[in-house]
């Protein structure tokens, strides 16, 4: 990727990985983003993951052409950035380590009290001078962790934005449905929680004049993918709805309760409803189906009652909406029981913390199976959710 005649990229693409963290199916592979910046000093910003360090080194010998690197900033410490900070030194002793006073405490943690003999602790508004480039660092706490700079060259007018404005996917693999799907899918499975956080950060943005965007995973934004991307960051931060539609999440066990929400999808799509996202929690990729709760404005939940609460799915799939903060929805509630239908209210009262939550009415009540009563019910949410 090309960043500036004298800002190169150092990173490395990641095509063995099968969950990210742990937990995200990347099906594109991960991009580890690295990059160094040549002028009469060298700052290299960040590293890579544990299992590409002697390939990234590579990647920094070939950008430095025989000379060393004076700085190393960090401006995120977790692992899949910071794994290699040791590697880096001991090529490298005579470099001055570059980060925030948090992320000293974390280093020190992940590698002990001796890394990085020599360090520059940094703040909001501190200025590296390299020559012509000026590194200015503005504090971006909780953009995903609390020790979180990011790093904009006033020269270049480039922002190093640490995991602000990354995606899944490897880098050198096209994805096939552009930059939103798996950015969104990022910023909300992993950053979604601070919202506030980040909003705070891109009024920092805002008046800066940036031109390049480099984020620690995905591709470099530039000119009009600039806007779209602060645009979409902007209304995800804000939990703000960022398409018409309605996202259908159900669990079924016996395919009644799946029946109830296939025949309100059909219901809604009959009265036009731009979009019906619909997925079954127990098979379907979670963190797609939590990514579509939070881009359309409308959320059915349809779960059957499950000792005395909802099913063990739908209860995971509702903790994770608010443990990101999910608000300003719209949410309708199908239930099924054969003898103590209890799964609405215990849905309820998992949202009873969360801000501008509507439920909708009717609350469809299945019996077992679906009846010609249970079928008006759902006709007359749709009606509701449509409107």
């Amino acid at each position: 990727m090309t960043i500036s005649n004298d800002i190169k990229y150092i990173g490395v693409n990641d095509h063995d990985v099968d969950l990210f963290e742990g937990q995200y199916v990347v099906p594109l592979g991960m991009a580890y983003n690295s990059y160094a910046v040549i002028d009469a000093k060298i700052a290299v910003m960040d590293t890579v993951d544990a299992r590409f360090g002697d390939a990234w080194l590579a990647n920094l010998d070939a950008a430095l052409a025989g000379r060393s690197p004076d700085y190393l900033v960090v401006q995120h410490m977790e692992p899949d950035h910071s794994a290699n900070i040791d590697l880096f030194l001991a090529k490298h002793p005579s470099a001055t380590v570059v980060a925030s006073a948090q992320a000293f405490k974390f280093m020190e943690q992940f590698f002990g009290p001796d890394i990085a003999p020599n360090r520059l602790v940094v703040k909001e508004g501190d200025v590296l001078d390299l020559g012509t480039h000026k590194l200015h660092f503005v504090a971006a706490p909780m953009v995903h962790w609390p020790e979180v700079i990011v790093t904009y060259d006033s020269t270049d007018k480039v922002l190093f934005s640490a995991d602000g404005f990354g995606k899944f996917g490897a880098n050198d693999v096209e994805d096939p449905e552009g930059w939103d799907c798996e950015a969104r899918r990022y910023y909300i499975g992993i950053v979604g929680k601070y919202g506030p956080q980040t909003q705070a950060l891109l009024k920092k943005a805002a008046t800066l004049d940036i031109q390049t965007i480099c984020p620690l995973h995905g591709p470099v934004l530039k000119g009009e993918a600039i806007a779209h991307a602060v645009k979409q960051y902007d209304t995800w931060s804000s939990y703000g709805v960022e398409s018409p539609g309605v996202c259908i999440a159900y669990t079924s066990v016996y395919g009644h309760t799946k029946a109830a929400a296939l025949l309100l999808k059909d219901e809604l799509e009959k009265r036009g409803c731009p979009k019906v996202a619909i997925a079954d929690l127990a098979r379907d990729d979670m963190p797609e189906t939590v990514e579509d709760a939070f881009r359309y404005g409308k959320l059915v939940l349809a779960t059957t009652t499950y000792n005395m609460d909802c099913f063990p799915f739908m209860r995971t799939f509702v903790e994770h909406l608010t443990e990101r903060n999910f608000q300003n929805r719209e949410v309708a509630l199908i239930e099924n029981g054969t003898w103590a239908p209890a799964a609405a209210k215990v849905i309820k009262g998992l949202f009873e913390k969360s801000k501008g939550i509507t439920f909708v009415e009717p609350v469809v009540t299945i019996r077992s199976a679906l009846t010609d009563a249970t079928r008006a019910q759902i006709a007359a949410l749709a009606d509701a959710l449509a409107k």
